[in-house]
């Protein structure tokens, strides 16, 4: 039963489960914007054939919507949620591809200016409203830091899981251990430190997103690029039959926050 001093989240109750969906929502962004842009539209083949802006508008104007649809509705509804999530991986796969590789940004230029629009963002949020606490999404005003911080968190990911694989010579592999291996240390810190939990929130929310971009890129990438060559079409829709069933096995409950205080919460 709700507390008459706390409102209800828009966003999920942060549980392990959220972070499993998460990660595979992530992977499905990689593999699903791969599979529009280089399976259908060939964008690899040539990066100025303008496959990596059309599969961006077509993304972008699904995520637009999914996020309005949010935004509209009153309470917390998962499958909306889950949506919106979603379409933000796959416009941030597109979007990310399409600054490095059609327009020439290349990755390190790439990761670090959406780096700082992360941050940015974050900090603009925080200067507005007082907290960038998660669980006070519950107003529109909030929603809208909210999806943009997502948007900019989702496409910096892409670039900075293509940056690991590709820059450094770890392949996709070892740059999803590297990622994995960020997450088990911010895990550690979350049960063994006092660091706040907003702050190992969004550190692990962006950590998701290049993990499940290496995923993914290992998943359908040719083999003599280091990936399994998969379908791009098949191991998309895998995933996504997987995301359903774990939407509808594990418990989808809003998160809380003290009414009372929300300007406050950054603990």
């Amino acid at each position: 039963m709700q507390n008459d001093n706390e409102t209800l989240s828009k966003v999920p109750e942060v549980t392990l489960g959220f972070w499993m969906i998460k990660i595979l929502a992530t992977t499905l962004g990689e593999t699903g914007g791969d599979a529009v842009t280089m399976t259908w539209l060939h964008a690899d083949q040539n990066a100025h054939n303008g496959g990596y802006l059309l599969g961006t508008g077509v993304f972008l104007a699904v995520f637009v919507a999914a996020v309005i649809a949010q935004i509209s509705t009153r309470r917390f509804n998962a499958w909306i949620y889950w949506l919106a999530i979603v379409a933000s991986t796959t416009v941030g796969t597109t979007m990310a591809d399409f600054f490095d590789r059609s327009l020439g940004i290349g990755y390190t230029g790439g990761s670090s200016i959406l780096l700082a629009c992360v941050l940015c963002s974050l900090a603009a949020w925080y200067f507005a409203l007082g907290s960038i606490n998660v669980q006070t999404v519950a107003t529109p005003k909030v929603e809208i830091f909210y999806w943009v911080t997502i948007t900019f968190s989702q496409t910096l990911g892409t670039a900075l899981g293509d940056w690991t694989a590709d820059s450094t010579g770890l392949g996709y592999d070892g740059g999803a251990l590297v990622f994995c291996a960020g997450l088990v240390l911010l895990a550690a810190l979350y049960y063994w430190t006092a660091i706040s939990r907003v702050f190992l929130f969004w550190a692990a929310f962006i950590l998701t997103r290049p993990l499940g971009a290496t995923v993914g890129d290992f998943l359908d990438k040719p083999t003599d690029h280091g990936g399994l060559a998969l379908s791009r079409p098949l191991a998309s829709g895998v995933i996504l039959a997987v995301i359903v069933v774990l939407i509808l096995v594990l418990p989808q409950r809003p998160g809380r926050h003290p009414g009372s205080d929300v300007a406050t919460q950054v603990q």
